[in-house]
């Protein structure tokens, strides 16, 4: 520390960018950092841009008196930096399952799960692709399940009708949540699925992918074609009741299955007793229903936040999920889980 002034009864502290002045009488001016509040946060890249949103509406009420970082790098990704304490939220677009619950026992990391919205797996392909409307499960688990690397790989192996153009496949990495949703609804096993595709945390370098590839098909969240609807063309899936396409309406009333799901953020209690995360979370959820529609996701019933507020008021941990994936959950499904805890 600095003294760079006598008598003036002033001290004045800076750290990380942060300018700190304290008046004390006496011992003249000094320099000196002090510690910024910061909240860092990562994880899936479907729930990323609310929580990106949420985030640059939080610093500006803040006025730059806290950080929010918020990171993609999948919610299995996110949920190991979570689990070895280097994050404070996690976004996840699957609720926790058993592995991770593990670590973050291991770890003393205790967790407050908070649902924030819904989402639909939207699986598209090139505008110029005319042969396709609609797909069935039956159809895209040949495409996607492990026996299909390196042997479905033109069109008209799926279906006879459908021409012989190269088939392109891209999708979410390994680390996402989106990943293990798919697999589990369409090929019946979380993670299992062929390698031979493009894959990415980056939903947007899917969007580029599929949008410059007449053959091109592929899946992430509704909100990133909702984003690039001229890129991309829709595919209605058939899950036994006939083709439907993703929209507010058939997420929320949930006829849009098996590819519909709740999405989440997962606090670190520790984290919660700071005020700078609690004080995010509360604004998380109070902001959520507006937000979420903003960024073309679909916000949960008033209820469902509610019963999220009063959770996190209690610091109420654990999952309401068990570890394991609940493929098609309805919106009254999940109120009905949320009320229990």
């Amino acid at each position: 520390m600095k003294r760079i002034g006598r008598n003036i009864g002033l001290l004045v502290f800076v750290a990380a960018g942060a300018l700190l002045i304290t008046n004390l009488p006496g011992l003249g001016v000094t320099l000196g950092w002090a510690q910024e509040k910061i909240i860092k946060i990562d994880g899936s890249s479907t729930v990323y841009p609310i929580t990106e949103a949420v985030a640059e509406e939080f610093q500006k009420a803040k006025k730059g008196t806290v950080k929010v970082t918020v990171g993609i790098s999948g919610t299995g990704g996110g949920f190991k930096k979570f689990s070895r304490g280097e994050t404070d939220i996690s976004d996840a677009s699957r609720p926790i399952v058993k592995k991770e619950m593990d670590a973050c026992k291991q770890a003393g990391i205790e967790y407050i799960e908070l649902p924030v919205a819904y989402d639909g797996l939207a699986v598209m392909v090139n505008p110029k692709n005319n042969w396709v409307t609609s797909m069935t499960v039956g159809d895209l688990k040949k495409i996607w399940e492990p026996a299909a690397e390196g042997k479905i790989t033109r069109w008209n192996q799926v279906n006879p009708a459908w021409p012989d153009v190269p088939l392109k496949l891209y999708g979410p990495g390994v680390d996402s949540g989106t990943f293990d949703y798919f697999t589990e609804a369409i090929v019946g096993k979380s993670r299992a699925s062929r390698g031979d595709f493009t894959a990415s945390e980056d939903d947007n370098v899917l969007v580029q992918g599929i949008a410059s590839d007449r053959g091109g098909l592929g899946f992430f969240g509704y909100a990133y074609y909702a984003e690039n609807p001229d890129k991309l063309k829709l595919v209605a899936i058939d899950g036994g009741k006939g083709p439907v396409s993703p929209s507010m309406k058939t997420v929320m009333d949930g006829t849009y299955f098996p590819l519909s799901r709740p999405i989440f953020i997962y606090v670190n209690k520790k984290s919660a007793e700071r005020p700078e995360v609690k004080e995010f979370v509360e604004f998380y959820l109070k902001h959520a229903p507006t937000l979420v529609k903003q960024v073309k996701y679909i916000p949960l019933p008033d209820r469902a936040y509610k019963l999220a507020e009063e959770r996190f008021a209690r610091k109420v941990t654990g999952t309401v999920f068990g570890g394991e994936a609940k493929i098609g959950m309805k919106i009254e499904d999940l109120l009905k889980l949320e009320e229990k805890k």
